[in-house]
């Protein structure tokens, strides 16, 4: 990571002379009340359809969502080189239908493969294959090229947005 700010990326789309958001929540204000909310919501979704869309591009080469990079970046992560599937629902947040079909899919395309718990036969492991383990290695350094969608922030002034999101997610029990 850099220390200056981030370098400017292409537009995704065609660059109004104004901001929208800024005019809605003037109008806002004018029509219906404080603002200071709508235009923080407005404006944390709009930067994530430009934090999504950019992520998407660095992943689509290799043929991944970011739901999938997540899943390949956890098995990574593990020490043993597996984790049970119930165990990378809870860590991504995800609903079991969901990590079944990201693992599914890893498994169809070959980066990850279901194993049998070795003491536990209810319990179906996901391991991290060779194929996957390179995918990552590319997939990565794509992401991170793009600096996952961050531009016009410094080092501190992302830590200093986790921070503030972050309690807003501890805040509505997203972890204790």
């Amino acid at each position: 990571m850099t220390h200056g700010v981030r370098g400017q990326r292409p537009q995704l789309g065609s660059a109004l002379p104004f901001d929208p958001i800024e005019k809605a929540a003037q109008t806002w204000s004018e029509r219906i009340g404080p603002n200071t909310a709508m235009a923080a919501v407005t404006n944390v979704m709009r930067v994530q359809q430009i934090l999504q869309a950019t992520v998407d591009e660095a992943l689509k080469p290799h043929g991944l969502t970011f739901a999938r990079y997540e899943a390949l970046v956890l098995l990574s992560f593990s020490k043993r080189g597996s984790l049970p599937m119930r165990l990378m629902g809870e860590r991504l947040q995800l609903h079991p239908t969901s990590i079944t079909n990201i693992v599914d899919r890893l498994e169809a395309d070959g980066l990850a493969k279901r194993l049998p718990h070795p003491s536990d036969r209810r319990t179906t492991l996901v391991e991290l294959t060779d194929a996957g383990a390179e995918r990552l290695q590319a997939a990565t350094a794509a992401v991170t090229d793009a600096e996952f969608g961050w531009v016009g922030l410094d080092d501190s002034e992302l830590s200093e947005l986790s921070r503030l999101l972050t309690k807003v997610r501890k805040a509505v029990g997203d972890f204790s």
